[in-house]
């Protein structure tokens, strides 16, 4: 019985895992990334409804005015949801790993230990590159690990990368 004492004293509770209360403040994306993620949800839309409508003028089946309909009110919604969803995605580079979070129903928190990375990317889309946009892109061992930062200034995108490249060196150089 003590030892399964000693045992529930050592695992912590899930809720006191998961609040960060004292994890410092977050680096926040550019606001600029908003039209990124909107833009690419719109021309989705549009090509959705586009391949309904053509079910309706090919076929001339009814039912495809309503999954036009179903298709515009979805993507109303998401783009009304953009500005906080951006809002939602933050990174902190702590002492010994780099904290990412996304999501506002389903919040996902990743800690990427610098030790662990094998690769740092940036990659610039179409519209990321006009606005000046660039997303990083953290590669470990692990494929499900995989992290990627999207909507950092071009300067913070290449400073993040050069600073997480020499921590990782370092990391590693200690094992």
């Amino acid at each position: 019985m003590a030892t399964i004492k000693s045992r529930e004293k050592c695992v912590a509770e899930p809720a006191e895992r998961l609040d960060l209360p004292d994890v410092g403040e977050w680096k926040r994306v550019s606001p600029r990334y908003v039209v990124v993620e909107t833009v690419g949800t719109v021309v989705f839309g549009l090509v959705l409804a586009a391949a309904a409508a053509a079910v309706w003028f090919l076929f001339d089946v009814q039912w495809a005015l309503y999954l036009i309909g179903a298709i515009v009110l979805i993507t109303g919604t998401t783009v009304a949801f953009e500005p906080r969803r951006v809002r939602a995605i933050g990174y902190q580079l702590r002492r010994d790993d780099l904290l990412f979070r996304r999501g506002i129903l389903f919040t996902r928190f990743v800690s990427v230990p610098y030790g662990r990375m094998q690769l740092v990317d940036i990659t610039r889309g179409p519209i990321a590159r006009w606005l000046g946009l660039a997303d990083l892109k953290f590669v470990t061992a692990a494929a499900s690990s995989g992290v990627l930062i999207p909507g950092l200034t071009g300067a913070d995108a290449e400073s993040l990368r050069d600073r997480l490249v020499e921590l990782a060196e370092s990391r590693r150089a200690g094992l």
